[in-house]
């Protein structure tokens, strides 16, 4: 068995800075390179190849002590990394507000023998029915056409056809609440039992305060969570990493006014708008360390 002792030597390892003894002034160190005067690749100990600081890392590495004198490399400090540790909170704001426009669907009906017959016929009232809007205030950019249909009937037994029906929807828009009863009444009373109040919807015109007022109270609800969702955790609230706004769910308050249909126009009919609710939902990422 062939055994290799070990010099005791002090050695000069590249980028390290070692004392002696006598005080001296230690050698000067150019940045990142070894000292000045220490021993190149030839001198490596064991006639190797390597330098010194390889010899010593390997040593370190394999568990042998450093050889006296020689300070060993410094082993890098890790980094602690806080990269995808969050906290994620669901914030919900609302306001309420009064509205202040309503949006009527009302349809005209006709049946007739003949397609044309019956296309005539609801011409003529569809028209009237949009003159009497007009003359209530109604601009034509809140007058649109929503459905225009043309269809046989049948029999009892579905095999013949007795005639057509054609189908005519306008949906109107109306920024004067206070009007909104007795233009139904009127609608009513100029189509006749043809009309169809098939819908009426309200909604606030301009709810940007509105909704101003619910995204702050929802990113507000959001960033209290987070804090008591960190607290009770035990960890530190970082930067908020992302903040995203859900799509508004929201949809006008609507009433179903197919019952309406030839109502009788001795009494008004009541509208009362209520209150709508504007909501915002939105999410939160905080980092957390």
């Amino acid at each position: 068995m062939h055994v290799i002792a070990r010099t005791a030597a002090p050695v000069a390892v590249a980028g390290l800075l070692l004392t002696g003894c006598g005080g001296g002034t230690p050698p000067a160190t150019t940045p990142g390179g070894p000292l000045l005067g220490a021993p190149s690749s030839a001198s490596a100990p064991f006639g190797g190849t390597g330098t010194a600081t390889d010899a010593v890392s390997s040593d370190v590495a394999a568990g042998i002590a450093a050889p006296a004198g020689v300070v060993a490399p410094l082993a890098a400090t890790p980094t602690a990394a806080v990269d995808g540790h969050t906290i994620t909170t669901r914030g919900v704001g609302r306001a309420t507000g009064t509205p202040d426009t309503v949006t009527v669907v009302i349809g005209v009906s006709t049946q007739a023998a003949s397609a044309t017959a019956a296309l005539d016929a609801n011409n003529a009232k569809a028209n009237a029915l949009l003159a009497l809007l007009r003359r209530n205030g109604v601009a034509d950019k809140d007058l649109r056409t929503s459905q225009l249909s043309v269809n046989p009937t049948y029999n009892d037994k579905g095999a013949t056809i007795t005639g057509y029906q054609v189908d005519n929807t306008v949906q109107a828009t109306l920024h004067e609440l206070g009007r909104a009863g007795a233009l139904l009444d009127a609608a009513v009373g100029t189509v006749g039992n043809a009309v169809r109040i098939q819908q009426i919807s309200f909604s606030i015109g301009d709810d940007s305060a509105l909704r101003a007022q619910a995204r702050a109270r929802a990113v507000g609800q959001a960033k209290a969570q987070a804090t008591q969702l960190a607290q009770a955790a035990g960890v530190r609230l970082g930067s908020i990493r992302s903040l995203t706004e859900l799509a508004d769910g929201g949809a006008p308050i609507t009433y179903d006014m197919r019952s309406a249909a030839g109502a009788s126009t001795a009494a008004a009919v009541p509208v009362q708008a209520g209150q709508q609710d504007i909501t915002v939902t939105v999410d939160l990422v905080y980092d957390i360390g």
